[in-house]
């Protein structure tokens, strides 16, 4: 028998593949695929403090090697979150473990929602903060691309909840490891990375824009060479577990991740392709470490630094 546990910290799961925030909607809307325990953690679409209806169409565009989208973060907000019917309580009678990823336009908003949650966190795991987000009292500046402002947010939710925090990285910087460094300073305690990768698409029959948007976030195999390069880099600076996503779409993928420091991974533009491929990556890991006589998937993870 091979040991697939992994060991975030304040946190277990039986095994490292969950799947990505926006790609596998609350759990829900899978249901009646497969039981969800089956996977490592369930992490829902981002939740803000009100409800939001996102972008207009369109706002998905596929392109070579994987998709653009520009969904805006559409999402139910805190309070149907955790009272409808199809959301939280839902989550609570499958047993899954879930970690709710959370998003605010503001630093208010995001410690707000951390402590409704945090408030009510019967059945949650651990919150994945997304910094990708605007910051309207800054002119608009993602959280995520500017240093101060990545340790101010962290460090604010931070005060306001007791569960176990992830910082979901952007690669739309220069140097990600000091993005690491700052938000692990801040009281982090694990990263994920990468989100998207901002792109364009152009339609050459309309001479126009794809996305009603313009641009939108690149996800899919085509980013993955980038993804595993960020990964290695911040598992060098910090020294917190790591949740590697980018393009994953087998289980060799994930274990691309997992030696470049990698504890767990996420699916997620795979999902969309084959309901059932974040168990297909499970299985994929398993036959790599039989292929290779591991006991443990933890006996891979960082292998290529060591």
């Amino acid at each position: 028998m091979i040991d697939l546990s992994v060991d975030l910290g304040k946190f277990r799961i039986v095994n490292p593949v969950m799947t990505a925030s926006g790609t596998f909607g609350y759990g829900f809307e899978y249901k009646d695929y497969y039981d969800l325990t089956e996977l490592g953690a369930v992490v829902v679409k981002g939740i803000a403090e009100k409800p939001s209806n996102g972008n207009p169409t369109p706002r998905v565009a596929e392109v070579t090697g994987g998709m653009l989208n520009a969904i805006g973060l559409q999402g139910p907000g805190v309070d149907k979150f955790l009272h409808g019917a199809e959301y939280l309580p839902f989550l609570r009678l499958t047993g899954a473990t879930v970690i709710v990823n959370i998003w605010g336009r503001s630093i208010r908003e995001y410690c707000e929602v951390a402590s409704r949650l945090d408030a009510e966190s019967d059945g949650i795991a651990a919150l994945e903060i997304n910094i990708s987000c605007p910051n309207v009292k800054e002119g608009g500046v993602a959280f995520g691309t500017d240093l101060k402002l990545a340790h101010q947010v962290v460090a604010e939710v931070r005060k306001v909840t007791a569960l176990p925090l992830i910082t979901k990285l952007s690669p739309n910087v220069t140097r990600i490891a000091d993005f690491a460094r700052a938000v692990v300073d801040a009281g982090s305690d694990l990263v994920s990375l990468i989100n998207t990768l901002t792109g364009m698409a152009i339609n050459i029959e309309t001479r126009r824009p794809c996305l009603a948007n313009v641009t939108g976030g690149l996800s899919g195999p085509a980013i993955k060479p980038v993804a595993v390069r960020m990964v290695y880099e911040v598992a060098q600076a910090v020294n917190v577990p790591i949740i590697g996503m980018g393009g994953i779409m087998t289980g060799d993928d994930a274990v691309e991740f997992m030696l470049a420091g990698a504890s767990a991974v996420a699916v997620g533009t795979a999902t969309f392709a084959d309901p059932y491929a974040p168990l297909k990556v499970v299985q994929g890991i398993r036959e790599y470490l039989e292929r290779h006589h591991y006991q443990s998937v933890r006996e891979i993870v960082g292998a290529v630094i060591r």
